[in-house]
C-alpha cells in the first residue's frame, strides 16, 4: 500500500462508538459521527471499503492513575472483534484519558451551545478526533 492512506480513530462506549478519520497523508483527524455499538461494525467495513484504511486506533481507558481498570475489559472484547472482522487491519491502543472532557473544552471554544455540547454522540465523535490526533501527533 502506498504512503497515501487512512486511519480511523475510535471512541468505544457501552451504548455508544465515536469514530473519526485522518485524511491520507494521516496530520489531521476529524470526526465521523457516532454509531450504536450494534452497528459499528456496519458502517466500519463500509469506511474500509470506501476509503483506503490501514489502521484501527483505539482510545484505551486507563484510570486516573494509568492503570487498566473495568472500561479496559469491554474496550478489549471490542478490539478482539475488531481483530477478527479486519485480520488484515492494524490495531493500535491510544490512552484515551481526559479526551471526552478535552472535546468539552474544544467545544466550547468553538462556541457550540450547552445543548450541542451535552449531545452525547458530539462528544464521543469529537473524543475520536482526539484519540486519533493524538496518535498522528505523536506517530507511534
Amino acid at each position: 500500500m502506498s504512503d497515501y492512506y487512512r486511519c480511523i480513530g475510535i471512541d468505544v462506549g457501552s451504548k455508544r462508538v465515536g469514530l473519526a478519520r485522518s485524511d491520507l497523508l494521516r496530520m489531521v483527524a476529524n470526526p465521523i459521527g457516532t454509531y450504536p455499538t450494534q452497528e459499528v461494525f456496519k458502517k466500519l467495513e463500509e469506511i474500509v471499503e470506501e476509503e483506503r484504511v490501514k489502521k484501527f486506533i483505539v482510545g484505551w481507558p486507563l484510570t486516573p492513575r494509568g492503570e487498566e481498570g473495568e472500561a479496559t475489559e469491554g474496550v478489549g472484547l471490542f478490539i478482539d472483534k475488531l481483530k477478527t472482522r479486519f485480520p488484515h487491519m492494524e490495531v493500535v491502543k491510544v490512552d484515551e484519558r481526559y479526551t471526552s472532557k478535552e472535546a468539552v473544552k474544544i467545544m466550547v471554544r468553538a462556541g457550540r451551545s450547552q445543548k450541542e455540547r451535552t449531545k452525547r454522540g458530539r462528544i464521543d465523535q469529537a473524543a475520536a478526533a482526539i484519540i486519533l490526533q493524538k496518535y498522528l501527533d505523536r506517530d507511534y
